[in-house]
Formats: structure tokens, sequence, C-alpha cells
């Protein structure tokens, strides 16, 4: 039996009159009436694999889906690597505005701005950490896939587009939308992984594809997440 992208607990219960998938944010479960075989419970969540795959991906998006805010003050809700959280303000000694991560977000606003309204510069000192960090993954992940066929970019750039995730151009340079830093980690993997395809393969063709997912079996999963949510992504900030 074919290894799935997802694993999944199986539960017995004497109310279930048949067998049915459950899925929320933290775990996928089978229920089934006792007397079930295990295997026809394996071959039942196989044959609705790709039904549980879009649910997972309904989950995160109902997750995701909140827009930038309108102010960025305390509790405002931003997105990071496909998950919402908090923006937390503290008071700081420092002339600038800093913004830190850490299981949640938090603004340094110094001492003379504290009780004002600040929430525009918030938003830029965000925006720039954002593309800083944009800028460290893409680089992390161009260095894990460009040896493998020698897929080597002239330049790695971090833009702010409102049409495109991204794009190579004709010197093989290599420009990233940071907003996918607010996606699912694999999802802006999967963007380098396709800028950097091109730099061997310029079309969309079979060969293209095919090179794609030597570096990403599952880039499909990816692929069908920008389909689904990246319109809405893009409307952010």
């Amino acid at each position: 039996m074919a290894a799935l992208p997802f694993s999944y607990s199986i539960r017995r219960s004497q109310r279930a009159k048949k067998m049915r998938i459950a899925v929320s944010s933290h775990k996928i479960e089978v229920i089934a009436p006792p007397q079930i075989a295990e295997t026809l419970l394996h071959q039942f969540v196989t044959d609705h694999a790709q039904w549980i795959i879009d649910a997972l991906q309904k989950v995160k998006h109902r997750q995701t889906n909140a827009p930038a805010p309108l102010s960025f003050q305390q509790g405002s809700q931003i997105a990071f690597q496909g998950a919402n959280y908090p923006l937390t303000l503290t008071p700081s000694p420092l002339k600038r505005i800093k913004i830190e991560f850490d299981n949640g977000w938090f603004a340094r606003i110094p001492n003379t701005l504290i009780y004002t309204d600040c929430s525009e510069q918030i938003k830029i000192a965000l925006i720039a950490w954002l593309k800083q960090q944009t800028q460290n993954q893409v680089t992390e992940l161009v260095a894990r896939h460009a040896q493998k066929h020698q897929l080597f970019p002239r330049s790695i750039t971090i833009k702010t587009q409102k049409s495109r995730w991204g794009s190579c151009g004709i010197h093989n340079d290599i420009h990233i939308n940071w907003l996918l830093m607010m996606a699912p980690a694999s999802v802006l993997e999967y963007v380098v992984v396709h800028e950097l395809c091109h730099i061997q393969v310029r079309n969309h063709s079979a060969r293209f594809w095919h090179l794609v997912a030597e570096h990403l079996p599952n880039y499909q999963h990816s692929q069908h997440w920008l389909k689904c949510y990246g319109g809405e992504l893009m409307s952010r900030f």
C-alpha cells in the first residue's frame, strides 16, 4: 500500500454505524464499528486520501484566511508560515520599532511611541522583517536544491508583487514574493523550486514538471494551496 502524506489514528465505536473520517487541525481519525477489519479501514483511508488532503487544506485555510488587520495593535492576528499569531506590543528603550517572533508576534515599541498610534510604523517594520526572513529562507532552500541539477541562480531578490509568486529572468535571476512567508513553509519551497527549475527548462512542459517532481514529489499539494488561497494571500498588506 502506497505511503500517505499524512498520519491517522483509528477509533472503534459501538455507536458507529459505518466507517467515517474526521479531520481537524490536530488529527485525522477513522471512526468505525468494532467488527470492521483493520485492513478495510486502511484501504478506506487510501481510497479517500485526496478528500482528506482537501479537508486538511480547508482546515488550514480557516486558520490562515484572515486578512491583514486594518491596524496593527495589541492582539492583532497576523499570519506566519500557515497559521495566525497574535501581536503583542511591549515598551522598549530602543529608538526604533523592533519585530520579533517566538510562537507569536512581538513589537518592541520605543518608550516615546508606546502611547501613540504607531500602527503604520509597526506595519513598515513588520514588512521589513518578513522580507528579511524570506531572504534567509529562500537562500537556505536554494542551497538545499540547487546542487542536485546544477540549478544555480545568478541572484536572489525578494520583491513585493501583486500578481506573481516568483519569476526567473533570462540571466537566471530569481525573484520571490515575500508574501509567501505567510503561507505554509512547503508552499514557499515549491515556488523556489519552481523558479530554480526554470533555469534548466524555460517552459511548463512535461519535462519541466518532471524536474520539479524530482525535487518535490508532492509539489501538487502546494500548487493546489496556491490555486485555492493564493488570491486571498495576494490581497494582504
